[in-house]
């Protein structure tokens, strides 16, 4: 289903998804410099786009707020 709201309010500060993302799943360029982590954190524009890998859960919503961007916890 398709609908949409129309005088919904807007988002005080752009949306970014917080997602686990396992090493393995990364290019060898980037495992280099993991320094032997197996879970990294990707910080997300809703589209999809990648805006940056950090170590931990804490530190991509930290790094979020940061740059006045609400995170949003994906599974």
């Amino acid at each position: 289903m398709d609908v949409k709201y129309e005088n919904l309010p807007e988002a005080e500060r752009p949306i970014v998804y917080v997602r686990p993302v396992k090493a393995s799943d990364l290019p060898d360029e980037i495992r280099a410099h993991l320094g032997g982590a197996t879970v990294v954190y990707s910080v997300n524009r809703p589209d999809g786009e990648r805006l940056a890998l950090v170590a931990n859960r804490d530190l991509a919503f930290i790094l979020a707020r940061q740059h006045d961007l609400a995170p949003v916890n994906v599974h």
